[in-house]
């Protein structure tokens, strides 16, 4: 219960990797500053060290603001997997397209850092704090094209939005507070338990944290903003909204619904169960029709946020134990996508069309399988990550008897194959409409690609160890 530093040691070692970064960028030549991205992968390969090395740890610290126990632990894993992603293939991005501002790194840091403060948060207050390192950081990094209108565009979309459901979210705690007299998950779990009725105040603070949550994860109806801020967004960052960003907020859902209101099962149950419906539905069709590729991959994210759902409504579990299995599947084949799509848009973004990629599997044909193991992979098909994952979310839910989730979630994944097949069908089946420009492959963008695809790989074909992972970090 004491302060106990050591459980938040993978969030120090990234702020301090963010400050030194900070002091040593006056002193770097302009042109030279993206590469100190290279320092910041330092500095997250560190706090993965330092994670791997506090690993079984548990209880509690600050005096009961932050878990230290398995599920923060596997969530913290998948975080810095998918910043030190990010930042690796973000380095020839930054250099390809001339924004030397190392400032990108620092943000990208300290997004890590309030994303980590999701996962092992034991207090509101402390969720809401990492929610907001989480979202200043994205708010600029959304924006960082500043010579790009759409950009400019989509960053402020991205703040006024998100600032507005942020004040749902503070608002849903001060009544969850009014409600409980505490902002710790414990307490008000305790609380919450002992009461016969429920005050109609409580019921309206989770109202309100549903849809601060149903914001950041983009579920719908909270979902507006996403096609226009990825379209908008560098690609290293549409990957960190789609894959990190979502997670941590899903995650921190996750923990509050099971741990803080366990015994309003039913009241939650039935409104997730509606927008699971709903995001899987109307991402997976609004699809079908986009002609640009962050664009179609933006609405296959809301997608893949209800397919989250129908295990977390599955309200148990193994419905825990299947969503954290499908977001680090998710993680590896949405990063692998992202990162062969930021190689292909080159300088500028100009090739981002479905249309560009036309005869690509006979130009590139290397970068070109790996984009299709990703892309098969989201669409669910067998021995990929994502097959696996959507086996194991609907096994949850027919566990708990929601068959008519299910059956909607199997007709919905049979809607998006349509559309991840028919990127493939412009890389094989049709001739080339327009020579790509040569493009380079770092050596460091090579290793995430490739690390990626065996991800994908891996998890599809033999998913055993990352399940007993998962299912050691369902420790509530």
């Amino acid at each position: 219960m004491d302060i106990n530093y050591f459980a938040l040691l993978p969030e120090i070692i990234l702020a301090i990797a963010g400050i030194l970064l900070m002091l040593l960028i006056p002193f770097t030549e302009k042109e030279k500053q993206a590469r100190l991205g290279y320092l910041a992968l330092v500095g997250t390969g560190i706090a993965l060290v330092a994670l791997i090395w506090q690993w079984d740890q548990n209880g509690t610290a600050f005096y009961g603001t932050v878990f230290q126990d398995g599920f923060a632990q596997f969530s913290k894993l998948l975080f810095l997997l998918a910043i030190g992603a990010i930042i690796a293939s973000s380095i020839p991005y930054l250099e390809r397209n001339h924004l030397y501002k190392s400032e990108y790194f620092v943000l990208l840091l300290f997004a890590g850092i309030g994303m980590c403060l999701m996962a092992a948060s034991a207090d509101l207050i402390i969720t809401f704090l990492g929610i907001e390192i989480l979202s200043i950081a994205t708010y600029v990094l959304a924006g960082y094209r500043t010579r790009v209108m759409k950009s400019n565009e989509s960053a402020l979309k991205y703040f006024i939005l998100g600032a507005f459901s942020t004040g749902f979210l503070l608002y849903g705690i001060a009544f969850v507070y009014g409600a409980t007299a505490s902002t710790k998950y414990l307490e008000i779990a305790r609380t919450v338990g002992a009461m016969e009725v429920f005050p109609i105040y409580l019921l309206i603070g989770l109202g309100l944290m549903i849809v601060g949550f149903g914001f950041k994860a983009a579920l719908v109806p909270f979902h507006i903003w996403v096609p226009d801020v990825y379209e908008g967004a560098p690609v290293p960052i549409t990957a960190h909204l789609a894959v990190a960003s979502k997670a941590a907020a899903l995650i921190a859902f996750l923990r509050i619904l099971y741990q803080v209101f366990p015994d309003l099962g039913q009241n939650w149950e039935q409104l997730l169960w509606i927008s699971a419906v709903l995001t899987m539905l109307i991402g997976n069709i609004a699809a079908l029709v986009q002609t640009n590729i962050k664009r179609m991959l933006a609405y296959s994210s809301i997608a893949h946020a209800g397919y989250l759902l129908v295990g977390l409504v599955a309200n148990s579990e193994m419905g825990v134990q299947g969503v954290l299995f499908y977001l680090l599947a998710y993680a590896f084949m949405n990063l692998g996508a992202f990162t062969v799509i930021q190689l292909i848009a080159n300088r500028d973004e100009q090739y981002v069309a479905i249309s560009d990629y036309s005869g690509l599997g006979f130009q590139r044909p290397g970068i070109s399988l790996a984009l299709s193991v990703f892309l098969l992979s989201l669409a669910g098909i067998p021995l990929t990550a994502g097959f696996t994952g959507k086996l194991f979310l609907f096994a949850a839910a027919i566990e708990s008897e929601m068959y008519w989730l299910v059956i909607i979630a199997v007709v919905a994944s049979a809607i998006g194959i349509y559309y991840y097949l028919r990127v493939l069908v412009f890389m094989y089946m049709k001739p080339a409409e327009t020579e790509l420009p040569a493009f380079q492959m770092p050596v460091v963008v090579q290793v995430v690609i490739a690390v990626m695809v065996l991800g994908t790989l891996y998890l599809g074909v033999l998913p055993g160890s990352l399940l007993r992972l998962a299912s050691e970090a369902v420790s509530f």
